[in-house]
């Protein structure tokens, strides 16, 4: 397999699904800042991911998937053994993917304004008012449990990913104690350690 990614970028939940599960992967950076996109082998990046965005997995029988929630679930049952995701058709996999589309949708896109350089400062305040709203129902969620299901799964690295971009816009997560006990649990891992090394975000 082959992941397409952007340092710090939505990819870096897949990349940490990938190490979690110890199975062999190679990565390729995209410059997403280029015109055309290209990868840092120099191919065009639409060749390859006609949507142009990342994250994006070439699979060894050279299928192309994309989209973070589905390579996500598509990783983790490369390798059921290590739990990264319950088994399709158990009740638990549902609650997995209402995480995932909580965090795709309120989350991960809830920053999309803060992104934005033409946002004014009033949507970017009426954003992060959002956004903090949806970190506090994480953080009660956390309150009294150690992940958002039963052991970490391709969520936390979903959540974790999403949740790193606080720093880059100065929004501390101290209001959000269990939030941050998470994120210390979450960065210890072996696997989170290895794709963050891989990304050069350490």
């Amino acid at each position: 397999m082959k992941l397409y990614f952007s340092p710090g970028s939505c990819a870096l939940a897949v990349h940490i699904a990938l190490a979690e599960t110890g199975l062999k992967y190679e990565t390729e950076a995209v410059d997403l800042r280029s015109m055309p996109r290209k990868t840092a082998g120099g191919a065009v990046y639409a060749d390859i991911n006609p949507k142009g965005y990342v994250p994006a997995l070439v699979l060894d029988n050279g299928e192309l998937l994309s989209e973070t929630q589905v390579l996500l679930q598509y990783v983790a049952d490369q390798a059921p053994e290590k739990a990264l995701a319950p088994k399709a058709g158990e009740f638990a996999r549902y609650r997995l993917q209402e995480w995932l589309s909580f965090i795709s949708t309120e989350i991960h896109k809830g920053f999309s304004p803060l992104w934005n350089p033409a946002s004014t400062p009033e949507q970017k305040d009426a954003a992060w008012t959002k956004l903090a709203s949806r970190i506090a129902h994480v953080n009660e969620v956390l309150s009294g449990q150690e992940f958002l299901m039963e052991g970490f799964s391709v969520a936390d690295a979903y959540l974790f990913t999403c949740l790193r971009w606080t720093g880059i816009f100065q929004k501390p997560l101290t209001p959000y104690p269990h939030v941050l006990k998470w994120m210390e649990r979450v960065i210890a891992r072996p696997g989170v350690r290895q794709a963050m090394q891989e990304e050069g975000l350490f």
